[in-house]
């Protein structure tokens, strides 16, 4: 499934010449891992971290406290400006952000397993919001990494060539 969908990533995007960058959080490198398993990665893949803790977000994005003012991660706008980021600072024609909860019990901010948002940053934003509404942690990682492939093939599709 991922396969499937990381290859419709590739297949696209090098078709179009456009570079992706990804920045996770709860799938632990597993969107990337994913994309970078497809033959001829490096023609679209430019990088990407997993933006796990707040010492991550500010070491390798920038992204201090201040700059966080009215944000709190697993929310719609902080993986908005999570994909913005990280498609600013690599360089990047798209940008992929994942942040989510994925059990087995709620995040620090109260947030049920199973909960994710999802953003897509570029020539076309999108996000999603997804609730599996179960607590198991390694089906909820490999089904956000899932979640957010298929928004960014929905989301290449929409944008045209």
């Amino acid at each position: 499934m991922s396969a499937t969908l990381a290859a419709q990533v590739a297949e696209r995007l090098i078709a179009r010449r456009q570079t992706l960058a990804v920045s996770e959080s709860s799938t632990g490198g597993l969107i990337s891992a994913a994309l970078l398993a497809v033959p001829g990665a490096s023609a679209f893949y430019v990088g990407g971290a997993i933006i796990y803790t707040a010492a991550a977000r500010e070491a390798l994005f920038a992204l201090n406290e201040e700059k966080l003012v009215g944000l709190r991660s697993a929310t719609i706008p902080m993986a908005e400006l999570l994909a913005e980021t990280v498609r600013t600072r690599l360089g990047t024609v798209w940008g992929l952000a994942e942040t989510g909860a994925t059990g087995p019990t709620a995040n620090p901010y109260g947030d049920a397993a199973g909960h994710c948002c999802l953003a897509i940053a570029g020539p076309r934003a999108a996000t999603r919001l997804l609730a599996t509404g179960v607590s198991d942690r390694a089906g909820n990682m490999a089904t956000f990494a899932e979640a957010a492939l298929a928004l960014l093939v929905e989301t290449l599709d929409a944008s045209g060539g």
